[in-house]
């Protein structure tokens, strides 16, 4: 009786370590398979972010599609580069040019105008020079040459001053730099009128042999780059223009 008793728990009862064993052979538990494809739903979920991010770079950001401002430099980079690669001092042109209001700085007649303004700047800003000279010497001689060469400089500067006009046409917001072949003779003869001035000047100290020759020959040397600049560049303004597909008005 107690042996069928047995029997009957046997086989009407579970023993949980028989469960375990009787898994089928290589399939994860319910719990592991959960995280499993929690871990996979997550890295895919990452890599769809940053795909989307970069998407979003490539598609704000071209690389090779340079800017509107980017090209308007380089186009005027290489007009300036053009027109200053006629003159005696063309790496100066370029950078003195770069550095002044230059943005439109897309044709001859243009670049020309801003060497001439650059030869005035310069010219103004050493225009009292000789009287600074005079007011430290007490060598008569070098007093009455750099007297000489004040009166010089105030006609270079006159000159530079009217050659500037020369290119105005209209006024206020309607004011354009017209460049015409009836101006390119009185163009030529006042630049060169300025640096005789300058040549003159510093002829007269070295006759003299002033001390203060040697200062106002560097204090002159940027005006004068900026003069022969701007006189090689209308002795080649037609060629220039030429090249750019335009023509004197």
């Amino acid at each position: 009786m107690e042996e069928s008793v047995n029997f009957v728990n046997g086989y009407g009862k579970v023993n949980p370590s028989d469960d375990e064993t009787t898994s089928v052979t290589g399939q994860a538990p319910p719990s592991n398979r959960r995280k499993a494809i929690a871990v996979i739903v997550t890295v895919g979920f990452f890599f769809v972010i940053v795909a989307a991010i970069i998407g979003a770079t490539v598609v704000h950001h071209p690389r090779n599609k340079p800017s509107e401002s980017q090209s308007s430099s380089v186009k005027t980079n290489n007009s300036i580069k053009a027109v200053c690669a006629v003159t005696p001092h063309p790496e100066s042109c370029f950078t003195d040019i770069s550095s002044i209001d230059s943005d439109n700085a897309v044709d001859p007649e243009i670049i020309f105008n801003l060497t001439l303004r650059l030869a005035v700047n310069e010219l103004a800003n050493i225009s009292s020079l000789p009287k600074i000279l005079i007011s430290r010497s007490n060598d008569l001689r070098t007093g009455s040459a750099l007297r000489d060469c004040a009166t010089l400089f105030d006609d270079a500067l006159s000159q530079l001053r009217q050659s500037v006009e020369a290119m105005r046409v209209g006024s206020g917001g309607g004011e354009k730099v017209v460049l015409t072949e009836g101006k390119l003779a009185d163009l030529k003869t006042w630049i060169s009128a300025a640096m005789t001035d300058q040549e003159t000047c510093v002829d007269g100290l070295e006759e003299m042999g002033s001390t203060a020759v040697d200062e106002v020959k560097r204090r002159v040397q940027r005006s004068k780059e900026y003069m022969s600049n701007s006189l090689a560049i209308l002795a080649n303004i037609e060629t220039l223009l030429d090249k750019f597909g335009l023509h004197l008005h």
